[in-house]
């Protein structure tokens, strides 16, 4: 694994031509969407990014690498919304890391396949801070649901959806 400092992972100190980047945040991406992303950058040679504070076991790869932060609170969340770039996807369930995410023109997606933007993202922070709010008062407020075959699937087709269109020319190329 390497360290934050690697040099091959894009930057903002680093302007050459940006290709499109999936960045995860694999301190709690499931292991079965970890394997849907490894196999998706491979077949479409999509630089991926898994930052984490812990070892992420990944295979050798040209497209997929994995970036070591050192252990504290939101050190992952922070390099990636450093890093990330418009038009790029970062895949995470942390809503405030979504938010900041999508401020900075990326996109974002749940390991569900649930697409976080502009139009739903604010809406959700408050439903999730009210949530937290109840469960602190005492309040059994349940967790999301397993990650089953069928949030597989529909995780895998939606990244198979914006890969797509993320290699299309784009008009005036």
């Amino acid at each position: 694994m390497t360290d934050a400092q690697d040099h091959d992972a894009p930057s903002p100190e680093h302007p050459a031509e940006h290709v499109t980047t999936l960045w995860v945040d694999a301190d709690a991406c499931p292991r079965a969407a970890r394997d849907i992303l490894v196999r998706a950058a491979e077949r479409t040679a999509t630089p991926t990014w898994f930052v984490a504070n812990h070892q992420v076991p990944l295979p050798r790869s040209m497209h997929v690498k994995a970036l070591s932060v050192p252990a504290g609170a939101d050190a992952a969340d922070q390099l990636i919304v450093e890093r990330a770039r418009p038009g790029d996807m970062v895949i995470t369930s942390d809503l405030p890391l979504a938010l900041e995410a999508i401020e900075k023109g990326a996109l974002v997606m749940t390991s569900r396949g649930e697409t976080l933007d502009a139009n739903n993202i604010r809406a959700k922070v408050q439903m999730r801070d009210f949530m937290e709010s109840m469960r602190s008062s005492g309040e059994h407020t349940g967790g999301p649901s397993a990650y089953g075959q069928r949030e597989q699937r529909d995780f895998g087709n939606a990244l198979d959806r914006w890969l797509a269109k993320a290699r299309r020319p784009r008009p005036g190329a």
